[in-house]
Parts: structure tokens; sequence; C-alpha cells
């Protein structure tokens, strides 16, 4: 049965982690025992080549060479055979200049010639060599034999048996492979611990699972329509994908580019970065950033990070807002009927009771009066869009029983940029304060009825200033800043939207612009709104002609605002 490759990460960094500890163990080993027989051989030949010089050095060896024949109980070789077996040499041979032994372990081969040749010694050198003779092979040490003139007479051969050398290293080999299996135990062990550990980080999955893995949540992350933000432990992005990219504003950014930075240095100081960081606790909190209205909720990690999800809650605000819009001018399209429907029966009254002329006069009062405030409208916005919406406001604000009024110093130039972001503003700013003006009434015999004033004009050629007033309650000055926070309100939190978004969406948009956006206190009691909008005129003032020409269109389109401008009007509030 042939055993495959396992399938688990664990198990294969376990088996790859044994070979990787067993062939260092061997390699170990293999270094440590080459230089030793390297300088077992060295030692060897030194202590040949000391054993040569211990008999060269000896005057009586000279001498009896010179002057006597090799026999074998001659005085060399007895001295010798005196040296060997003290030394336990192999052999010494003390020869002549001719090659001519004077001294064998075997006495027989006296007066033989060497087997190997010995001109370097002869010639004066010192000889270290491994080789092999007629008694084996054997380390040798080889020295010129001086006579007392300091003449060469011959010379001297050691040789200690090679076998012996290489049994005190294998004698080495159990102790090293002692402590290379010591070492190999504990690399085991190492191994078997990292193995596990890894088992339990990647949950006994294989490579090529966790490759898949990997690509999947590529795949997710990018393709999903929900942002996601995986922070670390110390607060650093570690992944931010396409949506969120879009959402935070950093398109610009580039894949990537985000990654390591804190979050801090990559986003501006804010509600959206408190709520990032976790600085902001609780779930579904809603934030704005660019404009946009977010949904955010952080989820901590196992290793101290987080991972942030941001949900675009945009369109489903925009349409929370415009179902207000909606039912307010239900309202005042409900209460209209009745008051059309009274004025009717005035007027069948007065055609049954014959009064004709009384008649004609009721009716064109009660259209001039209409059409009085629809063309002070128009004659001071002459931005179709804006100049439509106050119309629309004006009569769900009388529904309510608030006056709204147009400041004298109001003049809105047809040079609006973007008149949706304008109409966003204004939108928001009046609503807020028909709802303090509203709920703001002291007694029902009050001398002063309860209103809001609008302004509009132009600072200079490219500025806006944009003005709403009220006689609500006010702002105390330790919530000025507050009410511009996202998700803080004093008002009920209707079932289709949450609160708190409308001024945030204001200072937003204002800060867009390079503006501002604050609150003060108006004299006699309430709140005025001040929004600084540079750049939200187009460059150029209008001709007389021009302006002329923005209060006709002006006029006609506040003829038939009460119809259906009303309704545009407050849709396009929302917005």
């Amino acid at each position: 049965m042939r055993i495959g490759w396992p399938r688990r990460v664990s198990a294969q960094v376990l088996l790859v982690q044994l070979a990787i500890t067993a062939g260092v163990t061997a390699l170990a080993t293999g270094l440590f025992l080459a230089p030793l027989s390297h300088q077992l051989d060295e030692e060897a030949m030194h202590r040949a080549l000391a054993i040569a010089e211990t008999v060269a050095v000896d005057p009586e060896v000279a001498r009896a060479v010179v002057s006597s024949r090799p026999t074998p109980d001659g005085p060399v070789q007895a001295e010798a055979e005196r040296v060997r077996i003290a030394t336990k040499a192999l052999y010494i041979v003390v020869m002549d200049t001719h090659g001519t032994r004077w001294s064998h372990t075997d006495p027989e081969r006296i007066g033989e010639h060497v087997s190997t040749d010995p001109k370097l010694a002869l010639a004066g050198d010192e000889v270290m060599q491994i080789d092999r003779g007629t008694l084996g092979r054997s380390t040798r040490g080889k020295v010129p034999l001086y006579d007392s003139s300091h003449r060469i007479v011959g010379a001297v051969s050691v040789g200690i048996a090679y076998d012996g050398i290489l049994n005190r290293a294998i004698g080495l080999v159990p102790g090293l492979l002692m402590y290379a299996g010591a070492a190999l135990g504990v690399g085991v062990l190492a191994a078997v611990w990292g193995s596990r550990r890894l088992q339990r980080a990647t949950h006994g999955l294989a490579f090529a699972d966790i490759s898949a893995l990997l690509d999947e949540r590529e795949a997710m992350l990018h393709g999903v329509r929900e942002g996601v933000v995986a922070l670390d432990r110390q607060g650093r992005v570690r992944l931010v994908n396409d949506e969120a990219q879009r959402l935070l504003g950093l398109d610009g950014a580039g894949d990537g580019a985000a990654t390591g930075l804190l979050l801090d240095e990559l986003l501006p100081p804010g509600r959206t970065t408190d709520v990032l960081a976790g600085r902001v606790g609780g779930a579904d909190l809603l934030t704005v950033s660019g404009g946009r209205v977010l949904v955010a909720n952080r989820m901590p990690t196992g290793d101290g990070g987080a991972v942030v999800t941001l949900r675009d809650r945009t369109e489903l605000e925009l349409l929370g807002r415009e179902l207000d819009s909606t039912h307010g001018l239900l309202d005042a399209l409900r209460a209209q009927d009745h008051e059309h429907a009274n004025r009717l029966h005035t007027v069948l009254g007065l055609l049954e009771l014959g009064l004709h002329e009384e008649a004609v006069g009721y009716v064109a009062e009660v259209a001039d009066t209409h059409r009085a405030s629809a063309e002070v409208i128009a004659d001071r916005v002459h931005d179709p869009l804006v100049s439509a919406l106050l119309v629309g406001k004006a009569a769900i604000a009388a529904e309510r029983g608030v006056s709204l009024r147009v400041a004298q110093s109001t003049l809105l130039p047809d040079r609006v940029v973007d008149p949706r972001d304008l109409v966003t503003v204004l939108g928001n700013l009046i609503d807020n304060a028909l709802d303090a003006a509203a709920g703001h009434r002291v007694s029902p015999a009050m001398s002063a009825a309860p209103f809001v004033e609008v302004e509009l004009r132009a600072e200079d050629d490219t500025t806006l200033l944009l003005r709403v007033s009220d006689t609500g309650p006010g702002v105390p000055p330790e919530a000025r800043e507050l009410i511009f926070t996202e998700g803080w309100s004093t008002k009920e939190r209707p079932p289709h939207r949450g609160r708190g978004l409308g001024l945030a969406l204001v200072r937003r948009l204002a800060e867009r612009y390079g503006g501002l956006a604050r609150v003060t206190a108006r004299a006699g009691g309430g709140a005025v709104f001040t929004v600084v909008l540079p750049e939200a005129l187009a460059e150029g003032v209008l001709a007389a002609g021009a302006l002329a020409g923005g209060a006709l269109a002006g006029g006609a389109l506040a003829g038939g605002a009460l119809a259906g401008g009303v309704l545009s009007a407050a849709g396009e509030a929302a917005r």
C-alpha cells in the first residue's frame, strides 16, 4: 500500500521539519568527523616524524652505520627495536645512503633495499605521508641521519599503523551518535510542538484549502456591496475593500496605499474616525462621510484588532426625508382642500344670494393674496428650484400655524452652481425651524405668532450667505456644536429612519464648499442658523435685463406653485 503525502498543513510541516532536523544532524556529524579524522592523521604523522627524529639524533646510530655492517644482531637493530617497542610504532627502519636497511621489524629483511624511494630524506628533507608498504598501510615520518660532522650518512623511517587511527575514530562514533540523537530528539519535540500549534492555527486545513479560502476571501471582500475595514490591535489598517474606499472617499489612494496606516493618519478627525476606531460604542452607529450617510458596526477579533462594516444608507435616508416631506405636503394639501372648499362655499352663497359683485371681489382678493405671496418669493429668489422650495414650505408652514417669511435683504441671483446642494441645506434648516417654532407656543393666546425667516444673499461674487431664524426655544450654548453631530437629536426617532442627520449633512455640505455652519441665539428668543457657502455662485454679475427675465420666470413659476410646484419643491428638498 502506497503511503501518500499528507494533506494537512501541520502534518506536512512536521515531516519537513523532521527531515530538516535529521539532515542537519547528519551534516553536523559529518562536518565534525571530517576535521577530526584529518586532525588524527596529522597527529599520527607528526608522531611518526618525532620518533624518527629521536632515533636520528642518537650519535651511536650514525656512528654504527658508518663503521659497521647491517646485521640482525647489530647495534642499529637493537636500538631501533628498543625505541619501536617503547613507542609502539609499526616499524623503525634505519638505512644508509644506498637505501640498504640496517634495521627492520623482520630481521630477515635487514640488508635489503627499502620498498619506498628514500631520495627526499637522503637529500636532507623531512617527509610526512600516509602510504602502504611491506607491513601494510601506515603513516610515515622520514628524516635524514647525520654524523658528527653533519654529513648525511643515511635516513630513519618510522611508520605507525593507520588502522589504529581509524579504530580511534570509530570509537568516537558512539559518543557522537549519542549527542546527535539527543539533538535529533530535541528537534523532533520542537517540530511536534510547532506542528500542533500550527494545526490549531490552521484548523487542520490543507495548503490547497487555505489557498482556496484566501481566493474566496479576496473575491468576497471586493465583490460585496458593503464596506469592510480590518484593523490590528494598534489601530492600523490591515484591509480596506473597494466599497469601503468608495464610501470613505479613498478612491484616489490606490490598492494597498491605506494598508499599515493609522486611522487618524488616513481619515480626518470627526465622528467617522471615532466610530471606526472604537472610541464611540454601540451598534448600527450613524455617521456622515463625504455627504454619505453610513451605518457602521464594529466587531472585535481574537488578536485584539477589529473588523468594521459600513453600509451606505444615503438613498434610504433621502427616501425617508422625501416621505416626511410628502406627509407634510399631504397635510398642507388637505388643509388647502378644506380652505378652498370653505371659499367655494362662500362664493356659492354669494351667488345664490345674488351678490355677484361681492363674489367677484372676494375671488379677486383671494387670488391676489396668493399671487402676491408667490411673487414676493420669485422677485427675490431667482433660482427656480429654491423658489419652488420656499413656496412649498410656505404652504406647509401655514398649515402648521407658522408664518414663513423672506427677509427684505434676500436676493439670490440665478447663478447657483448646484441648486440641489442649496435645496438640501435650506430644506433641512427650514424643517428644523418649523418644528422648533410650531412646538414652542407658550399659550394659545400669545400675542406674537410663531414665524420662520429665511435670508439668502450673495456676500461677494461667488459666496452665498444663507440664514434661517425661528421663534422656537433656541439652542443652549453647550449644545451648539453637538447639534451638528451625527445621531444627536432632541426629537423622537421616527420608525422609518434615524434622527440627527439633517444638520450633520448641512455642515458636511458647507465644509465641502470650504464654508461653515453655525448656530447663534436670536434676539427676542429662538435660534439663528447661518451657513456660508464659498464658490456656491458662478462668477459674473447678471445684467439688469437678465435679472428682470429671472423675475418674470419666477413669477410664471409662482403662478402654478400652489398646484404642481409645491409637490416638486418638496421632492427636491429631500435631495
